[in-house]
């Protein structure tokens, strides 16, 4: 039976846990053989390993790890670790401690984050690679030539959420086709006495998504590329307007009215209720939504759609509940015993995470959840034609979030906002030895 172990004391989320920090053991795990790959039924009587997870993802591994358990024998602990999930990751990988495996952003930005060379296991010739659907096989997970994390589920996008009644109720027939329709829907919407959009401050993270939906565009024109360069900030024109215009229609009013203290989960209730018509978020609020209401629910009353300033062009961010990554434990029998839990995970045990999550399959044969709500299938189709997010193509990912919360709290500007992210993306990619920083 799995143990599921919840942390209570919150870890201070800084932002400088940088992507230098090393390993205590000075073990390099970038640096060892490649790794043989067990069967993955073998036995493993007696072996304990650990798995952590964030709040929004903690069910996601639930159903594979018990099959996992019974066919090899192993004990799975899923670890909830708290919220800002990444930033207390690194803060207490930095410290020493580790699991055996968790969810983590497979993204080179983040893997640089958590100092992958020393801290994970490489994972170059596992088996279960080619047996992904061919365009997600290289898509990410992979650092400096070598593969460190393995996609589990469709990577995440950044789109709108709405409420199929509310949008109905408002005579809103076809969703929008750009950012200019779509606040024009927004301002009837609002006019009409239902919240246009829902943020989640009180958590925060999400607060990131609605500047980056308002920045795809130029992103696929490469405006990371060049903020990588140097020769954009965050305070280029293209994000300090994203800033400045989200800044612009909280204080217009198109928001809750609680925007500073609602959370995640209160996005889930008021898109469900019809409280609030739209929720700009990433693939974490689809398995919010499947956890509050029913495939039929889902399929009869809330849709999906891309959206950018000229077009429907959606934001890729391969997020931490799409991808599983083992740690360089120096424990040889638990670090096998991971590597042979993905295999399990991608392998036999696919089609029971497919069929407990409703998920798309991403690995050839093994079919989609007969329960996966159409909703799930649209954000999956939004995937051949992507935008990069900042945690996707810049070299260091500072905390965008925490200053955006400032500012929805009135303690920031726009452009301090701008100017307090650009100045930790610097020292981040200074840290992580980026060239011209």
């Amino acid at each position: 039976m799995k143990k599921f172990a919840a942390t209570t004391a919150i870890v201070t989320a800084l932002g400088l846990t940088l992507a230098g920090c090393g390993d205590p053991s000075g073990a390099d795990a970038g640096a060892s053989a490649p790794a043989e790959w067990a069967d993955q039924n073998a036995d493993l009587s007696g072996v304990e390993l650990t798995f952590w997870a964030a709040q929004s993802s903690v069910s996601v591994p639930e159903e594979v790890a018990a099959a996992f358990e019974e066919a090899t024998g192993a004990e799975v602990t899923i670890e909830v670790i708290p919220d800002s999930y990444e930033a207390n990751v690194q803060t207490r990988v930095a410290t020493g401690a580790k699991p055996d495996l968790a969810f983590w952003q497979p993204t080179p930005s983040m893997l640089t984050a958590i100092n992958a060379k020393n801290n994970l296991l490489p994972l170059d010739g596992a088996p279960w690679v080619e047996t992904m659907e061919p365009s997600l096989q290289d898509l990410t997970g992979i650092l400096d030539g070598t593969r460190y994390a393995t996609l589990v589920a469709s990577p995440s996008v950044i789109g709108v959420y709405y409420n199929k009644d509310v949008f109905a109720a408002n005579g809103i027939s076809e969703v929008p086709q750009n950012v200019d329709e779509l606040l024009t829907d927004a301002r009837a919407i609002e006019a009409a006495g239902t919240d246009a959009f829902f943020e989640m401050a009180g958590d925060g993270w999400g607060t990131q998504w609605f500047p980056q939906m308002l920045l795809a565009d130029d992103a696929k024109a490469g405006f990371w590329d060049e903020v990588n360069a140097g020769t954009k900030t965050f305070s280029s024109p293209e994000m300090l307007d994203a800033i400045t215009e989200y800044d612009d229609l909280i204080t217009e009013g198109l928001f809750n009215d609680d925007i500073k203290t609602a959370t995640f989960n209160d996005q889930g209730a008021a898109l469900l209720a019809g409280e609030a018509a739209m929720v700009v978020q990433n693939n974490a609020y689809m398995t919010q939504l499947q956890a509050m209401a029913t495939t039929d629910e889902l399929d009869a009353s809330i849709g999906f759609f891309p959206i950018s300033r000229e077009g429907t062009t959606a934001t890729s961010i391969p997020d931490q509940s799409n991808a599983i990554v083992a740690f360089n434990t120096g424990d040889a029998e638990r670090q096998a015993a991971a590597r042979q839990f993905m295999s399990f995970w991608m392998g036999e045990g696919y089609p029971t995470f497919v069929e407990s999550t409703n998920a798309v399959s991403i690995v050839t044969g093994v079919e989609n959840s007969p329960e996966v709500p159409q909703l799930v299938l649209d954000i999956h189709a939004t995937l051949t034609d992507t935008a990069p997010s900042m945690q996707a193509a810049a070299v260091a990912n500072p905390d965008l979030w925490l200053n955006l919360v400032d500012m929805i709290n009135d303690v920031k500007t726009p452009e301090d906002v701008a100017k307090a992210t650009q100045s930790q993306f610097a020292e981040l990619a200074k840290a992580a030895g980026v060239a011209g920083f």
